[in-house]
């Protein structure tokens, strides 16, 4: 069997778009009715939403004895407004591991809850060195020392107010999309560019005409970011699942930008031997180009499954990204040998 083409324009189209649909976790909406609009132009899906609002689509195999998911989030980093000041300005709180110091200067859209969107950025509190001098340097980025700069006339919490923002709306942080020389720029890959990847390797079996081997499971989880996106949501006779999630590159690791990587190891543990092994097998009878990698300071939804008292196996494979949590950057050949993979593994009897 040869492996169906993979549309990399499709591919790059779909996550430029995703990428460009604000979805911190807790604020998932419109990204995963972006995905579930791409999903519902092949006829071979059934579509259903979790109660947590994750997105659960259903292909049928040739076989259904031993069930196969693939599992990838939508949610990223982000923020909420955590108080308005005397000043007119917002202190946030961050959603999941968002760093202060990556941000700076950042355009950022505030989301109020009648959905009025509201436009600002995140600067120090002490941002003019004309005025502040070396403070602005000394001062360290933390929660009580960086604040949006509303692009609103606004000098007072009371004016705030009155435009509708409030303690507890979502901030979404520009996520910078550029397309260059094959590597593709922003905030925000993790894990869109897995969403990405598995929506466009089951574009790839549907427009061939292709059969998974087994009853398949795509996921798009929520609440990854947080920890508990895959506690639930995965069906009960799923028999293995392969989480989808960024690769870390950096020193000290075996992944790159330029391959797709199977993680043996995290933070929480080995994921399994035997579907880690069966995945090799299946890249190189493929010549997939792989990397194998262990990552210290890393979670997946397949740590929250597990945790959550999940019964299936666990693999994780994902694109090489540059810069985690940062200002993030994937290149097409580490994106298309991930949706390869994931094509291959759902086809592979």
């Amino acid at each position: 069997m040869s492996l169906p083409k993979i549309d990399s324009d499709y591919l790059v189209q779909f996550l430029t778009g995703l990428l460009n649909t604000p979805s911190p976790s807790g604020f998932t909406a419109e990204a995963i009715a972006y995905t579930e609009k791409a999903l519902s132009a092949f006829p071979n899906l059934k579509l259903a939403r979790t109660t947590k609002g994750a997105l659960l689509a259903t292909c049928q195999g040739k076989n259904s004895n031993a069930p196969r998911a693939i599992s990838a989030h939508v949610d990223t980093l982000g923020a909420m407004v955590k108080e308005i000041k005397a000043s007119g300005r917002l202190q946030l709180t961050t959603i999941g591991g968002s760093l202060w110091n990556s941000l700076e200067a950042e355009g950022c859209t505030i989301f109020t809850s009648s959905g009025k969107r509201v436009r600002g950025s995140l600067l120090p509190n002490k941002a003019s060195t004309h005025v502040y001098g070396k403070e602005v340097f000394q001062t360290p980025r933390e929660d009580d020392k960086v604040e949006v700069r509303l692009d609103e006339r606004t000098i007072s919490d009371k004016e705030t107010l009155a435009l509708g923002i409030n303690v507890g709306d979502f901030v979404a942080f520009d996520p910078r999309v550029e397309v260059a020389n094959g590597f593709i720029r922003s905030r925000y890959l993790d894990d869109k560019a897995c969403v990405a990847c598995m929506v466009a390797a089951i574009k790839a079996i549907s427009d061939a005409g292709l059969i998974p081997a087994q009853k398949a499971y795509l996921y798009t989880s929520t609440y990854e970011e947080v920890g508990h996106g895959g506690s639930n949501g995965i069906p009960n006779d799923t028999a293995e699942i392969v989480v989808a999630d960024m690769a870390a590159v950096g020193q000290g690791q075996n992944s790159d930008e330029f391959h797709t990587t199977v993680c043996v190891k995290d933070s929480s543990g080995p994921y399994d031997h035997i579907l880690s092994n069966r995945l090799r097998f299946i890249a190189e009878k493929y010549q997939i180009p792989y990397k194998v990698d262990i990552y210290t300071y890393y979670g997946s939804d397949g740590t929250a499954y597990w945790r959550s008292g999940g019964q299936a196996v666990v693999g994780l494979i994902g694109p090489g990204i540059d810069a985690s949590h940062h200002y993030e950057r994937a290149h097409m050949e580490g994106l298309i040998a991930t949706a390869q993979w994931i094509a291959a593994y759902l086809l592979e009897e």
